[in-house]
């Protein structure tokens, strides 16, 4: 599955599977935009990405406003003249339980994950309609298909996530351009890796493969779906989670 010369913006890639996604788009030979608030970060993915022998950007990106998505978007016209590919992985969690759960939680949540997510597909929509091809993969989640105590706030946006993509596949399917997300279960992570090792042995047992994924896991996934390999696939959401949920 090759990616050659291709251009792909990431959300949130500066690190964990937002990183992986970009390190493996680019190992494939496309030219990435590492987008994320945290530019810092994202300079230095970017530069690990060049030092591989692809271009990369970093570019500060706050998806919750249309405007700087835009105006992010603008820059990487100037730079690439293009966008192939654009991966929504920006994601935050707030948890509590419903009944103790802020607005301000409930809020900060959505705005990032999902009208961030729905930002993005609007604003990369246009390049991708006058250039009549596509790619759009939104990274939703397994909590967005079976909910979870004290999850309200992510597990409506990541159903929200999976309802909008296919939405989008079908609004833009006559443009050549496919929208599909990729709903992972329980990912190693930074978040993860912090978590107490009897709730992780706990929530290996209901893992049919009995561990849990790396974030390469996922990027692989995307990879075949940002790839020609997948041209026939759009409107999908595709779980990678051992085998947790099976409907």
């Amino acid at each position: 599955m090759e990616l050659k010369d291709k251009v792909a913006l990431v959300t949130g890639g500066a690190r964990g599977i937002g990183k992986a996604i970009a390190l493996c788009f680019a190992a494939s030979g496309a030219d990435i935009v590492v987008a994320d608030v945290n530019i810092e970060a994202a300079e230095s993915t970017a530069k690990e990405i060049e030092a591989g022998g692809r271009k990369a950007l970093a570019v500060s990106m706050d998806v919750t406003d249309f405007a700087k998505v835009e105006e992010a978007l603008n820059k990487i016209l100037d730079n690439f003249a293009k966008v192939d590919i654009l991966v929504n992985n920006a994601g935050i969690t707030k948890d509590n339980l419903l009944l103790r759960m802020s607005q301000q939680e409930w809020d900060a949540v959505l705005d990032v994950n999902l009208k961030g997510t729905f930002n993005c597909i609007k604003a990369v929509s246009r390049p991708m309609i006058k250039q009549r091809s596509g790619r759009i993969i939104n990274i939703a989640s397994i909590i967005g298909i079976i909910g979870n105590p004290g999850q309200a706030n992510y597990s409506a946006s990541k159903a929200g996530i999976i309802a909008l993509t296919k939405t989008a596949a079908k609004e833009l399917s006559s443009r050549n351009i496919n929208v599909n997300a990729v709903a992972p279960g329980f990912i190693s992570t930074e978040m993860t890796a912090k978590l107490p090792e009897e709730l992780k042995e706990k929530m290996k047992q209901a893992i049919p493969l009995s561990r849990f994924g790396s974030p390469e896991d996922i990027a692989n996934v995307c990879l075949f779906l940002a790839s020609d390999d997948a041209s026939y696939i759009t409107g999908q959401t595709i779980v990678v989670d051992g085998g947790m949920v099976m409907a």
